[in-house]
């Protein structure tokens, strides 16, 4: 069996045990450099790249590659700064948007401006509005000085992104050049998006960065364009060492913005300069972009940022709560976590909520004040799920394929994902067994029951069960 064989079987055995999205990103850049009867030799693009790997796969490479070749081969790895222009991501891993704010374009370090590296998901809404200049355009304004890495709160969640984010700002325009970060509205996107432009400029007070959201660059280009101003308005743009876009889904069916955006694109990434855009969605999702964009936008590294689980947003409370000068205990923190969704925002709004109760009341901020001052906050309708939504969370949370969950496959990563998911359809779902047996590749009832028996058993005496059970149903708005 010849080593790229060896490797591609692997290949198959690893995209049955994660996400797409993290195969596409972590593994179709390597490549088969060598090997013998006693290890094999693969290229990574950059040392980065290669310590993710490491820390995060280095036993699932092994047992695949292990089965594969009926051997136990060694792995060599070696870094080649230029792979991943050989081998693109047809889809990638893992980064929210804020909205409505003008446009930074700073050159050199701001008043208050933080020099120290950091991310944190706090939004106070404290960014400063800038005023109209004498030409219609926007003058710059300072960054958010609470979005930065040091106050970012990592997570599994985030913890890809975080540190794309990181080695990106660490090195302009030659490791991940364009970052494309997506991932649904306040999860952090903004703030990570933000911290690469204060620690850039922190690091090189003469670095030019500037940050907008889609908006406002396209409101802009339209105010340049009534004042036949348009080589200004590219100059402005093509002359940054760092452009940073907010929200890039916005220019969907954006005809003439999204033609100046990619030749200011191409100027930028010719000369080396880095390009950092956010969305909602995966670029080939996002309806009305043009394709020679979405091409583009594929080039570096996609990372998106998922729905953070209970401890990241306990962790997220606790953060708020220092930086506020806030004491609060951990029975609040705990069911705050537990019964607020996926949104930061919304959970540091909760928070803010709180805190004003306990101001203007006087009152000590306990669980049962909390609960009070959140009632009608918290307030929900029934939900009603379907059995794919259900399939399509659990599936995420165990990073496996929503597939998975439907083919007859038997393997233990898969068995118990697909017995939760049986067992949450009947619980939350309400629907009969049949129902539950055909929506999960055809299987007859009775292993929907048999299914639905022993995560009723395992949630008695497993943690690791509750504590995942607990992780999906939050996701869901299940509180």
């Amino acid at each position: 069996m010849s080593l790229e064989t060896i490797w591609k079987s692997s290949l198959n055995t690893i995209a049955e045990h994660i996400s797409d999205t993290h195969f596409s990103t972590w593994f179709r850049p390597i490549r088969v450099l060598g090997g013998g009867d006693e290890f094999l030799e693969l290229e990574v693009p950059n040392g980065f790249f290669l310590e993710w790997i490491k820390e995060h796969y280095l036993p699932l490479i092994h047992d695949a590659v292990r089965r594969a070749s009926k051997k136990d081969l060694s792995l060599k790895w070696r870094v080649s700064e230029d792979a991943l222009k050989r081998v693109m991501p047809s889809s990638a891993g893992s980064f929210a948007p804020l909205g409505g704010h003008a446009p930074v374009i700073a050159a050199k370090k701001g008043k208050g401006m933080p020099s120290s590296t950091g991310v944190s998901s706090v939004n106070d809404g404290s960014l400063s509005r800038p005023q109209k200049s004498a030409e219609g355009g926007k003058t710059p304004y300072s960054f958010n000085p609470k979005y930065t890495f040091e106050n970012f709160v990592i997570g599994k969640a985030n913890e890809f992104a975080h540190a794309a984010c990181f080695a990106v700002s660490n090195h302009l325009g030659k490791k991940y050049n364009p970052l494309f970060i997506y991932g649904c509205s306040g999860l952090g996107k903004t703030h990570l998006v933000q911290a690469i432009g204060q620690k850039v400029i922190g690091d090189n007070a003469v670095a030019k960065v500037a940050y907008y959201t889609s908006e406002e660059f396209m409101n802009d280009f339209i105010n340049y364009v009534k004042r036949q101003k348009m080589s200004e308005f590219r100059n402005k743009f093509r002359n940054l060492d760092v452009l940073l876009i907010d929200d890039i889904h916005f220019w969907a069916g954006k005809v003439g913005t999204q033609e100046e955006f990619f030749h200011t694109f191409n100027t930028l990434y010719e000369s080396h300069k880095q390009i950092v855009v956010t969305s909602d969605k995966f670029p080939k999702d996002i309806d009305g972009l043009e394709e020679r964009l979405r091409s583009r936008f594929e080039w570096g590294l996609i990372a998106d940022i998922q729905t953070p689980d209970v401890e990241t947003k306990m962790a997220i409370l606790r953060k708020k709560a220092q930086m506020e000068g806030t004491k609060i205990s951990d029975d609040v923190i705990e069911w705050l976590a537990s019964v607020s969704g996926s949104n930061i925002r919304d959970l540091e709004g909760f928070l803010n909520r709180i805190v004003a109760e306990s101001v203007f009341t006087n009152k000590e901020i306990t669980l049962a004040m909390s609960k009070e001052a959140l009632k009608n906050l918290l307030k929900k309708e029934d939900k009603h799920l379907s059995i794919e939504e259900i399939q399509k969370s659990v599936a995420t949370h165990f990073n496996i394929k929503l597939s998975d969950m439907r083919s007859k496959r038997r393997y233990k990563t898969i068995a118990l994902p697909r017995q939760l998911a049986m067992y949450m359809s009947r619980e939350y779902g309400k629907f009969s067994f049949p129902e539950i047996g055909s929506s999960f590749g055809g299987k007859d009832h009775s292993t929907a029951i048999h299914a639905v028996k022993k995560i009723e058993k395992d949630l008695k005496d497993k943690t690791e069960i509750k504590h995942a059970l607990r992780n999906i149903k939050q996701k869901l708005g299940l509180f």
